[in-house]
């Protein structure tokens, strides 16, 4: 949670000390901004994983609310009738109202701790997912480059044949020219060199591939298997 951001955002003093006191004892605090109903609407939003909104000036509550995108984790720390959540709350689905009594800041700290991990939680996810599609691109490239593999082996030794028969009768040709067939036949053993150790890298895979898949399909048999 040290790593989380929270905006507090109220205009009332004492509600934001208070609360920015209490997280300041805590042994994980996140990163607190407090804001309050004009200077939130006078700039753009910063970074966050949570918003607390405790008391705000007659009727700015609905239009701070209404500046928030509806997937914001959103604490409501304010007087509200039941009515008056329960339509906030059809508007604003990760709504949590905690009310103004003698515990709510002890109670507002389990809560915020609650959906800051749970937005930590969706953010390892979202990057679980981007590597999970690099792989599957990566993976797309390899599968095209073993399919083009025997291709790109028999170009090879093409230009590698018609280049040493070049160099077998080096009289006929200039130097600059003999210069520029060696360069263009020590550049096709390279990638030569490249490609062969691609196709070792790819044997090495498959055979881990398989080793696993083994041992996968092993497991079930033994904790299955009468003693």
């Amino acid at each position: 949670m040290r790593h989380a951001n929270v905006v507090i955002l109220t205009d009332e003093t004492e509600f934001a000390r208070s609360l920015t006191a209490c997280w300041q004892t805590e042994r994980q605090a996140p990163g607190v901004t407090v804001l309050n109903s004009d200077s939130w609407q006078d700039q753009d939003a910063p970074a966050h994983d949570l918003i607390v909104v405790g008391p705000v000036h007659d009727g700015k509550l609905t239009n701070v609310l209404r500046s928030l995108d509806p997937s914001t984790a959103v604490i409501l720390c304010a007087p509200a009738d039941t009515r008056e959540f329960g339509q906030l709350r059809a508007k604003y689905p990760r709504l949590v109202h905690i009310p103004l009594r003698e515990d709510w800041a002890q109670t507002l700290l389990l809560v915020a701790g609650e959906s800051l991990r749970r937005a930590e939680a969706v953010r390892i996810a979202r990057q679980a997912e981007r590597n999970a599609a690099k792989n599957e691109s990566d993976a797309v490239l390899g599968r095209y480059m073993l399919d083009m593999k025997h291709s790109v082996n028999n170009a090879l030794t093409s230009v590698l044949g018609n280049a040493e028969l070049l160099l077998l009768e080096p009289g006929q040709l200039s130097s600059q020219s003999l210069a520029q067939i060696k360069t263009i036949h020590s550049m096709a053993l390279r990638i030569n060199e490249i490609m062969q150790r691609f196709s070792s890298l790819a044997n090495e895979m498959r055979e881990a591939e398989n080793a696993s898949q083994g041992e996968t399909e092993e497991t079930p048999s033994a904790i299955s298997r009468p003693r």
